[in-house]
This record gives structure tokens, C-alpha cells and sequence, in this order.
């Protein structure tokens, strides 16, 4: 089974960055896609990034294209989510996920466990 465990998080104002971390164990990470998932307060889990196991294919929700940078590395077996400017409502919690199917074709969906989430605040 695989366990994700997310880091990274914390309380920025608008236009600050931050760096989410996802450590990943179990499974065989090198060979799947990786993603990375929001929950806002009162809104469902919603899709920001993902990308392919060799990294060649990567997708980004509308909203975060040109701010936030997904990356992984296969050795570490850790993912990241670069993060700049940041607005208002990206503040949530921000969970990553793997394995997924991601190709040139489909972004790929989320796997079934989940880690607990890093919390991203981001204040005016």
C-alpha cells in the first residue's frame, strides 16, 4: 500500500511562494504518475497538477498555470508543488497522490488513499 506524507505548508500573504514536499512509500513510485489535489473549506477536493513517471507529460488546473510547478524526483521518491504569487484562493489543503495513470491523453485520476494534507493559507 502506498503512504504519502505532505510538508511544506503554512501562512503567506498574496504574491508570497512556498514549496509543498510529498514523501512516498510503498509501491513502486518510479514507474506512476504523480498529482497533486486542493480541498478549499466547504468545497470538494479539486485537481492542480500532474505529471507522468518519466515527467515528460505534465498537466496544470487553469487557475495555477504559470505560478505553480509540479516536479519529482524517482530516486528521493518524493514529488513537489513550487508554488509563487499566490492568491486568496489557493488557501486549502493541498494532499498529493499516486499512483496515477497519466499520459498524453488524461491527466490521470487519483488514486484511493490519501495522506493527511498540508495546510496552505495565503492572507491579503
Amino acid at each position: 500500500q502506498v503512504h504519502m506524507v505532505e510538508s511544506g505548508g503554512g501562512s503567506v500573504q498574496t504574491g508570497g511562494s512556498l514549496r509543498l514536499s510529498c514523501a512516498i512509500s510503498g509501491g513502486q513510485f518510479e514507474y506512476y504518475g504523480v498529482g497533486w489535489f486542493r480541498q478549499a473549506p466547504e468545497k470538494d477536493r479539486e485537481f492542480v497538477a500532474s505529471m507522468s513517471w518519466s515527467g515528460e507529460t505534465v498537466y496544470y488546473e487553469d487557475s495555477v498555470k504559470g505560478r505553480f510547478t509540479i516536479s519529482r524526483d524517482n530516486v528521493k521518491k518524493m514529488a513537489y508543488l513550487q508554488m509563487n504569487n499566490l492568491v486568496l484562493e489557493d488557501t486549502a489543503v493541498y494532499y498529493c497522490n499516486t499512483p496515477m495513470y497519466v499520459s498524453a491523453r488524461s491527466r490521470g485520476e487519483p488514486g484511493t488513499h490519501w495522506g493527511q494534507g498540508t495546510q496552505v493559507t495565503v492572507s491579503s
